[in-house]
């Protein structure tokens, strides 16, 4: 264990996160997301029992997100015609708030297969057990200070 680091954290995670660079960037996705096969070229981490919001709120402990860019968040948008709930949004846009103190306006809204495809570019993705759907996102690192 280490001081200050979220518990929820495993240390191949940590380890990710410290390996990361300016512009990389992290895939957190839902039970559903397809992690094995869009992440063949990336870092695939189970984290199996936790759910996205958790483990958001974990990383933006440790990471800042790119202050260079209008939106370094991005969303998977519902496919149209679709009225799946996605409450688990406003998690996202409080978890932005209260630790960097961005919301909805730094949160690019993607189409699922634009999603897919930025997603196979991230460094790492983190593979959840999140029940809700369009649950996924994407952090762009940024720079520590």
């Amino acid at each position: 264990m280490l001081k200050g680091i979220p518990a929820i954290i495993p240390p191949e995670l940590l380890k990710v996160l410290c390996e990361m660079g300016h512009g990389d960037t992290l895939v957190i996705g839902d039970g559903n997301f397809p992690a094995e096969s869009v992440g063949k070229n990336s870092i695939v981490i189970r984290m199996d029992g936790h759910g996205v919001p958790e483990i958001l709120d974990a990383v933006l402990k440790l990471i800042p997100l790119d202050q260079y860019v209008e939106k370094p968040v991005s969303l998977m948008d519902r496919v149209p015609g679709d009225n799946a709930d996605v409450s688990i949004w406003q998690k996202y846009f409080a978890s932005l708030k209260n630790a960097e103190n961005r919301g909805v306006e730094s949160v690019n809204m993607l189409e699922r297969f634009e999603f897919y495809d930025e997603a196979k570019k991230a460094y790492a993705i983190i593979a959840t057990s999140e029940k809700s759907q369009y649950a996924n996102i994407i952090l762009k690192k940024g720079c520590v200070l």
